[in-house]
């Protein structure tokens, strides 16, 4: 398999995941009270936003990458 098809269908599954999920959530733990035996935490739900425009642009940019290998094959 050539690089530039596969870099493209790897572009376009990026592409439709990120315009599928609008974001990376993630969980964090962060230690309020440490006073001997006794920890107290808490749990921070964060979340990375991920524009429709960069989906967009990774879908576009496979298909593009996948016609340009067809056309040097």
């Amino acid at each position: 398999m050539r690089a530039v098809p596969f870099l493209g269908i790897v572009l376009i599954i990026l592409g439709i995941a990120s315009l599928a999920y609008h974001g990376i959530d993630y969980t964090t733990h962060k230690k309020i009270v440490d006073i001997g035996s006794f920890q107290a935490t808490t749990t921070e739900r964060k979340t990375i936003p991920l524009p429709p425009v960069i989906g967009a642009a990774a879908l576009i940019g496979g298909i593009v990458l996948i016609l340009a290998g067809r056309k040097t094959s």
